[in-house]
């Protein structure tokens, strides 16, 4: 495997990092206080707009679709890079169009998705001018075992009704959110487990949805995307808003994991890098004692192992990638749960030598590592917790001894 990168990723790599540099890191403090001094969080902050008109106009647009007539045609192991640096900002996968959910319902859409499907909702997505949601996760169930959902999908007539309760309904929050994913059952009868649900596409204007509340994680509530729980009532949608077919649901969610979870690893080798260059500038510029802290064993030791790891996970996140791209996904899974385990730990322990070395301005709002921890903590449970993925790597490896 040759992990060297492409000509088209070098000249990318090259793009991005100009454009973080001159335009995205400077306004995350603008996007802040946009969102702060707005009559409502939830209100589009202008300077994300601003950029991605910038973004888009320099081609820097839609880059995560591989093979795809929708986009660059990337592989994985082309994107790979090109979204790890993205990762080193919050803001900085929207201003790309890159960032998630609408990332993965985009590709839910270009696999799945009718013509008539995709002229309604993909085209606008691709374009930028509206996002969308993904509704699986149930409060009354375990949804890490995707089977328990009790969410309903029912024909009637020309229209499928659609009744549950979902939370953690991630974009819920934004003003341009209009579509949202469901996954619901709609065969619950059906002797196989993993042929009883379906997805459909449910407008987000349809009769019948209520917001119940917005989640915080950690304390942040992510403005202006969000996370929200959502009660679906008696909510009728036209029959052709089906995904696929009655009963592909499990399907569906399993094509759309693999491409959601490597995109989350590869961001998070970003935020990783981002804490380590924090970690070095600060350990060189702070005194403390009558010496820089770079001056002390434990912080250096602290700085060498994060290089370490973070060298350690990239080269697990490109394997991953290769995998994908040359097996494909279903071939790649064991490789996909590894890093989902291994890069969000690797990246909570960076952030954490970070923190520490930081002291008290490493839990405020005064630098980011605070709330990049308590994102990176939280890849530890969103698509699959740590104990479903570590269940299938081991699963898959006893396989290969029956």
């Amino acid at each position: 495997m040759d992990f060297e990168h492409s000509a088209r990723t070098k000249a990318y790599l090259e793009q991005i990092q100009a454009f973080l540099d001159a335009h995205i890191l400077p306004s995350e403090e603008i996007y802040t206080k946009q969102i702060d001094s707005a009559p409502s969080r939830w209100t589009v902050p202008r300077v994300m707009e601003e950029l991605k008109v910038m973004a888009r106009a320099q081609g820097l647009w839609n880059l995560f679709l591989p093979a795809s007539e929708y986009g660059p045609g990337l592989s994985n192991l082309e994107y790979a890079p090109l979204c790890e640096l993205m990762g080193r900002s919050p803001i900085a996968p929207e201003v790309f169009n890159c960032s998630f959910p609408d990332t993965g319902n985009m590709e839910v859409l270009v696999r799945y998705g009718t013509a008539e499907q995709k002229a309604q909702w993909l085209t606008p997505l691709l374009d930028g001018t509206i996002r969308s949601a993904f509704a699986m996760t149930e409060p009354d169930v375990a949804s890490s075992d995707a089977t328990n959902i009790r969410s309903s999908i029912v024909r009637e007539g020309d229209a499928y009704c659609v009744n549950g309760r979902k939370w953690w309904t991630s974009g819920i929050g934004d003003p341009r959110c209009k579509v949202i994913i469901f996954m619901g059952k709609s065969d619950p009868r059906n002797p196989d487990r993993h042929k009883q649900q379906s997805m459909i596409l449910i407008p987000r204007d349809s009769r019948g949805i209520s917001l119940v509340r917005m989640l915080n994680v950690f304390g942040y509530d992510d403005a202006p995307h969000g996370h929200g729980e959502l009660l679906f009532e008696q909510v009728r949608v036209p029959a052709a808003n089906l995904l696929l077919g009655e009963g592909r649901g499990f399907e569906i969610a399993q094509g759309r994991l693999g491409p959601g979870r490597i995109h989350h690893c590869m961001r998070q080798i970003g935020v990783a890098e981002r804490a380590l260059e924090l970690m070095c500038r600060r350990a060189r510029g702070r005194v403390a004692f009558d010496r820089p802290l770079s001056e002390n064993d434990i912080t250096q030791e602290r700085i060498a192992q994060a290089r370490i790891e973070i060298d350690r996970a990239r080269l697990l996140v490109l394997h991953a990638a290769w995998m994908m791209d040359t097996s494909g996904n279903k071939a790649a899974r064991q490789a996909i749960a590894a890093i989902k385990v291994a890069i969000p730990e690797m990246t909570l322990r960076v952030l954490d030598w970070a923190i520490q070395l930081f002291g008290a301005a490493g839990v405020s709002q005064a630098f980011p590592l605070a709330y990049l921890s308590a994102t990176a903590r939280t890849m530890r449970i969103l698509d699959g917790p740590d104990e479903v993925h570590r269940r299938q790597i081991a699963q898959l490896e006893l396989r290969k001894y029956q």
